[in-house]
């Protein structure tokens, strides 16, 4: 049961978002320049950094959330499994190994982000600009993690909710819109 009335129909961050609409939209903002804006990590892997940091962070709404938007962007579940249980065995460059290392750090303790990882990410390709997305991601993935458990939004156990919610984060990205979340409740 939430702590504060949310639209029982918004669980999650849907919810939170919704009920605050002032400062959603500056979240939703930053959220669609990082996970959907030009980058050179395609939005999958982005939405990889999101899924390892609420995993981490024991967030479940997010965690279910952004592995479903993870394996609907790259199109097959295998992967985002593989980032949480076996990162070492994931089918992922080395690159994006080392930047979700990165994420992980970030999210248990960022000030475990040694130079030595970041040189070894930068020698598998990791760009400035990657380095730095992914440590915003990681950061901005705590606090909405914190947001949705610290409030006890409904967390959904059905995993066609979070189908449909990957549905509408793939095609229509994290910015509002009228009726956004028309279909996520139905069955």
């Amino acid at each position: 049961m939430p702590y504060i009335p949310l639209d029982p129909k918004l669980p999650g961050i849907t919810g939170l978002l919704n009920y605050r609409q002032d400062t959603a939209l500056p979240i939703r903002q930053l959220t669609q320049i990082l996970l959907r804006g030009e980058s050179t990590l395609t939005e999958g892997e982005r939405e990889l950094i999101a899924t390892v940091v609420s995993q981490g962070n024991q967030c479940q709404f997010c965690t279910a959330a952004h592995t479903a938007a993870a394996d609907a962007l790259l199109g097959e579940k295998e992967t985002s499994e593989k980032v949480k249980h076996d990162p070492d065995n994931a089918p992922v460059s080395e690159k994006m190994k080392y930047l979700l290392e990165i994420a992980r750090k970030v999210q248990a303790d960022a000030r475990t982000v040694s130079p030595e990882l970041v040189a070894d990410a930068k020698k598998a390709g990791a760009t400035d600009l990657e380095l730095h997305d992914t440590v915003l991601i990681a950061s901005l993935f705590c606090l909405y993690n914190k947001y949705v458990d610290g409030l006890a939004s409904v967390t959904p156990t059905d995993p066609a909710f979070y189908e449909r919610l990957a549905g509408i984060l793939k095609s229509s990205g994290y910015l509002p819109s009228t009726n956004r979340y028309a279909t996520l409740n139905s069955n």
